[in-house]
């Protein structure tokens, strides 16, 4: 029995992405086989086609770190009964709790084979439930940008109810960011740029939108939203620290999860200490901070937000779409 996977080498863009066959994986000891059902993209495997990505992206590997599926087989080690179970897999396989090290870089879709094939393997450790209200597709969306997300808001404690988050944007990590700080009691600031994205962040929950095509000074305008405070947690995409340093209380978090803007501008280490902000960078999470993600899902029925969803044969127009910018939601493939 055959497999299909994709491959691609990083900086070689798209037009490296190409689908192959191998024979049936045999999960090793610890290992199970997971037929994938649904995966997602993320800002990183744009990231990894240009060549920019920040970690090791070993030649022709299979891509994409999220993905959802069925356990299928199991290696040994692994309780047979597992075999049946809806899953999904941690980005960095070996993370498990506490804070990351350098012992936990491989991470799937880079050093390791990702999830972009019809049966991955998987390290058991790794596994994660799927909530049971969500479709393959919808549980996908989670591994990467929901637990960054996740780990962004309560990382290092909150948000607690009352107190304001500042998302940016409508990428996947913004609108779990906002999700997640409404399901935690949070008032939600969200940028974005435009009547038309705002109007949609607001349907989704945001307490109040500043459109910065039209305030321009938008950290000015999330204090004059919460009364000169700003705000007590940013979630910083954009890599423009200056920006979210200026919008956050005293003693607020900034957590910085990524550089989507590309523009970044060194921090003025006076601006830094007048903030009295505290700046976390964010490399999504542990499989303990999945977890508690996923108790929080449940409990408040939460659901992606997907944009659109591709066959498998149809992956280089979900990477086309998603890379165009057009998205709002998560961009899925299903295989």
């Amino acid at each position: 029995m055959t497999i299909r996977s994709y491959h691609l080498d990083s900086g070689a863009g798209l037009a490296s992405l190409k689908v192959r066959e191998h024979p049936d994986p045999v999960p090793g000891p610890g290992q199970v086989a997971v037929a994938v059902r649904a995966t997602s993209l993320s800002f990183r495997e744009l990231m990894i086609l240009r060549g920019d990505y920040v970690l090791p992206v070993k030649p022709d590997v299979i891509p994409l770190s999220d993905g959802a599926g069925d356990v299928v087989a199991v290696g040994a080690g692994v309780d047979p009964r597992r075999v049946g179970e809806r899953v999904m897999a941690t980005l960095f396989p070996s993370w498990q709790d506490g804070p990351f090290g350098l012992e936990h870089l491989p991470q799937r879709g880079g050093s390791l084979d990702g999830m972009l094939t019809e049966v991955a393997l998987v390290e058991e450790e790794s596994l994660v439930p799927i909530p049971r209200h969500l479709s393959y597709e919808e549980a996908a969306t989670l591994p990467c940008a929901a637990v960054t997300a996740w780990n962004a808001l309560t990382g290092m404690g909150g948000p607690h109810p009352g107190q304001t988050v500042v998302t940016q944007g409508s990428g996947g990590i913004s609108l779990f960011a906002l999700r997640f700080a409404k399901a935690l009691g949070a008032r939600v600031i969200a940028t974005t740029s435009g009547p038309e994205k705002a109007a949609r962040l607001l349907d989704l929950g945001a307490d109040e939108v500043v459109d910065y095509r039209a305030v321009p000074d938008w950290p000015a305008g999330v204090r004059e939203l919460t009364g000169g405070r700003g705000a007590e947690h940013v979630v910083d995409v954009t890599g423009q620290l200056e920006r979210s340093l200026r919008a956050a209380a005293m003693a607020g978090q900034v957590a910085c999860v990524g550089f989507v803007s590309g523009t970044a501008a060194p921090v003025d280490p006076r601006l830094l200490f007048a903030s009295g902000a505290t700046v976390r960078p964010v490399a999504v999470g542990s499989r303990a901070q999945f977890l508690a993600m996923n108790e929080v899902i449940e409990a408040n029925g939460l659901r992606p937000l997907i944009d659109s969803v591709f066959p498998f044969g149809k992956a280089h127009d979900a990477y086309r779409h998603y890379a165009s910018g057009r998205a709002f939601g998560k961009v899925v493939i299903t295989v």
